[in-house]
């Protein structure tokens, strides 16, 4: 049954309309010539296949018996409706051979198999500007991502950074089926960044319903659907216009601070990057320590500058004898090289720091 669902859910993306209209119609066209010919010209059932074949083929072979008025005018009219007939098919044949469709749909195919194998990993809704961003960062971060998009022009020349092809749902990210294709009941994190407010605050509701633990980010053009994408479900709604003009101001006001926000946003030559080094992830000889006693500045290069306490509460350059607890998470700034070290030297090599790169 999960299987048939499947192939319903890949037909329903693939848009196959037009594929099978033509065939209906050609079938049609066919049966109309069979039956024409063998209530007008009364011919037996495989004259009749025969006549209707060179007919629909334009072989020019010859008549099987000279045409009565009546066959020559439905002859007439026969050939002209199946020129048109001939004429979309092969338009629609053409457009799946030569245009991609069908080496869309067996991407598709293939996409969905490996897919489905997939579990905490996030899905991107929308490749546009932000989306294409997000993606990007999420796989520098050693995330695995999926991406929902209905235009597949915009991921057909698009590669992943170690030069892998991109894992993507083609389909309305709107709809439970494309949904359920890329894994939202697996996933651990949702991103819909579709341009439009509405079609956001859609997805946001049908992924909290197909599962409620999922952490959902949603992109906001209009303030005032801010409240309605958290009331869908959306656990943080990103203004892009709204940071953009903040930012724009900010480096009037504040330039230097922009310029160091910027370094570990990844902007500019030297790039710095923030990690989390949470209890749970850290090494059984290094819990229970103070941050003093870990020594992190000496033995990676990187900075704790802040500490995420289990209760909620955020402390900004936490004391160097504080003992970090079950459900505490310290902030650590840092190069690239530095950021590394730390993994290496503190985190337990989970699954996401091993599929890094």
């Amino acid at each position: 049954m999960t299987s048939h669902n499947n192939l319903l859910a890949l037909w329903k993306r693939a848009n196959l309309n037009r594929f099978v209209l033509a065939l209906v119609l050609a079938g049609v066209s066919f049966g109309a010539g069979i039956l024409g010919f063998m209530v007008i010209e009364d011919y037996s059932l495989l004259d009749a296949v025969y006549m209707t074949m060179i007919t629909v083929s334009t072989v020019g072979f010859g008549e099987l018996h000279p045409m009565s008025a009546a066959g020559r005018l439905f002859v007439s009219i026969y050939i002209f409706f199946n020129l048109l007939v001939i004429a979309y098919l092969v338009s629609v044949l053409t457009t799946y051979i030569f245009d991609g469709e069908l080496r869309t749909i067996f991407k598709m195919f293939k996409s969905d198999h490996e897919i489905r194998g997939f579990s905490n990993h996030v899905i991107v809704c929308g490749f546009g500007r932000n989306g294409r961003k997000a993606y990007h960062e999420l796989r520098a971060n050693g995330a695995r991502v999926v991406v929902i998009e209905q235009s597949p022009d915009l991921l057909r020349d698009e590669v992943d950074e170690d030069g892998s092809t991109i894992f993507a749902v083609f389909g309305d990210a709107t709809t439970d089926e494309t949904l359920r294709a890329a894994g939202v009941e697996r996933a651990r994190a949702l991103i819909t960044a579709l341009p439009k407010d509405a079609d956001n605050v859609f997805v946001a509701l049908t992924a909290r319903e197909l599962n409620p633990s999922l952490k959902i980010i949603a992109r906001a053009s209009l303030k005032t659907s801010e409240s309605k994408l958290l009331r869908a479900g959306a656990d943080s709604v990103v203004m892009p216009d709204e940071i953009g003009g903040s930012h724009m101001a900010n480096l009037v006001m504040r330039p230097e601070v922009i310029r160091f926000l910027e370094m570990i946003n990844g902007l500019g030559p030297n790039k710095l990057r923030l990690e989390e080094l949470s209890y749970r992830d850290l090494r059984s000889e290094w819990q229970g320590m103070s941050i003093r006693e870990l020594d992190i500045r000496s033995r990676t290069g990187a900075t704790v500058i802040g500490l995420k306490l289990n209760a909620g509460e955020f402390v900004v350059s936490p004391n160097a004898d504080t003992r970090p607890g079950p459900g505490d998470i310290l902030l650590v700034l840092g190069t690239d090289e530095q950021v590394k070290a730390l993994v290496l030297q503190f985190k337990n090599m989970n699954p996401q720091y091993r599929n890094r790169g």
